[in-house]
Formats: structure tokens, C-alpha cells, sequence
């Protein structure tokens, strides 16, 4: 189901909680609302549909990977970038890692590793900075 933006930066400051297999329903709504924005937005964090859980969308190209309790555990190439969010207005600079390595569950709730370079590295770092309250 496509969801609203949350724009509450108060909320969106909050930490998440982890997922269990009782969200799954949650990553297929943000399947759905990334979808419905898709000329403006390549990636969601949970908080960003109004719902405080460790679970994000990332957009890799051709394909659309949703991410439950999603850990960043490598970054290599620091630099400095631009970004903006679907939840607020305007662009804010930031430091990311030019390629990283998450560790998460899948719908399946098996554990997946994947590692990812350039963009694809910058979205999910921003999604998974959400979960933390961090808003860039």
C-alpha cells in the first residue's frame, strides 16, 4: 500500500527499533511508496512511512532491494557529497563511503550480504543513517 511521507523531523529523529517478521508487511509498503515516487526518490527508511522500524528500500539500478535490520559493517573512500531527502526540502552536505558492505535479512528473513559502490553505496547509507534518527 503506498503510504504518506512523513516530513516530521521530530519523528524522523527518533531511532528505530528492530524488525521482526511481524513487519513484513511494512517493506512491501515501502516497495509500494518508492514506487509512487519514483521520479523523486530512490531509496526509504520505514520512519519515512510513520513506522519506527529498522527496515529500508534502496533502488541499485534495476532493481529495488528491501533491507530488514540492515548493518553497515565495511566503508572504504571517504568523501564529501550532497544530499537531499523526499521527507525534507534542500540539499545538506555529508561524508560517505565511496563502497561499503551491509549485512541484513531478506523477505525470506535469511541473512544476505551485499556490497555496494558509488550511488547505490550513497542511498543505502542515507536510508540507514534514518534509522539511527540521523537526517541528512
Amino acid at each position: 500500500m503506498v503510504k504518506q511521507i512523513v516530513r516530521d523531523v521530530f519523528f524522523l529523529g527518533q531511532k528505530s527499533e528492530p524488525a521482526t517478521r511481524d513487519d513484513l508487511q511494512v517493506g512491501r509498503d515501502l516497495q509500494d511508496t518508492l514506487h509512487a515516487n519514483r521520479d523523486r526518490c530512490v531509496g526509504m527508511a520505514a520512519n519515512m512511512i510513520g513506522v519506527k522500524k529498522n527496515i529500508i528500500i534502496v533502488n541499485i539500478g534495476t532493481v529495488d532491494i528491501v533491507m530488514f535490520n540492515p548493518v553497515l559493517v565495511r566503508g572504504d573512500g571517504i568523501y564529501e557529497t550532497e544530499e537531499g531527502c523526499l521527507s525534507l526540502d534542500g540539499v545538506r552536505k555529508t561524508s560517505r563511503y565511496q563502497e561499503i558492505e551491509v549485512e541484513y535479512l531478506d523477505f525470506n528473513w535469511k541473512k544476505q550480504k551485499i556490497k555496494l559502490k558509488d550511488w547505490p553505496a550513497q542511498i543505502a547509507q542515507h536510508e540507514i543513517d534514518h534509522l539511527s534518527g540521523r537526517v541528512i
